[in-house]
């Protein structure tokens, strides 16, 4: 279980440490991935090189709180990733995030295949978690 939510939380921050570097993948026209992957409001540009770079530093943290599981800091850290994601899982279902996020084709991809791996990111850290009990 660890190594696989290694995996998937490494190749998260890699796609993200990507567009910081604004290398425009897996769609190469930044306005499309854009609505591909942000989904706010009309919505034409990618973030930028700070937020990008923040959230691999936070999967980064994660990754090493996973391997770490068996200190009290790495706990708390895992037990807060463990909250994000559910939330940001359980909050692509709502009518308010879909105010918040129309964009096609974002709406449909958020509740077809992120929100769904955020659960699952969720489910493997709560289980990474209870085994270190």
């Amino acid at each position: 279980m660890i190594v696989l939510l290694t995996c998937v939380l490494a190749l998260i921050a890699v796609i993200h440490a990507l567009w910081g570097l604004e290398i425009w993948v897996p769609v190469r026209d930044e306005e499309r991935l854009a609505r591909a992957v942000v989904g706010a409001k009309d919505v034409t540009r990618m973030p930028g090189k700070i937020p990008c770079f923040l959230v691999v530093a936070g999967f980064c943290v994660m990754i090493a709180a996973v391997w770490t599981n068996h200190l009290i800091l790495s706990r708390i850290i895992l037990l807060g990733g463990c909250a994000i994601f559910l939330g940001r899982g359980v909050i692509a279902y709502t009518a308010f995030w879909r105010r918040m996020t129309p964009e096609q084709p974002f709406a449909t991809y958020d509740q077809k295949y992120y929100a769904p791996l955020c659960l699952a990111i969720a489910v493997g850290i709560a289980i990474v978690l209870l085994r270190g009990l």
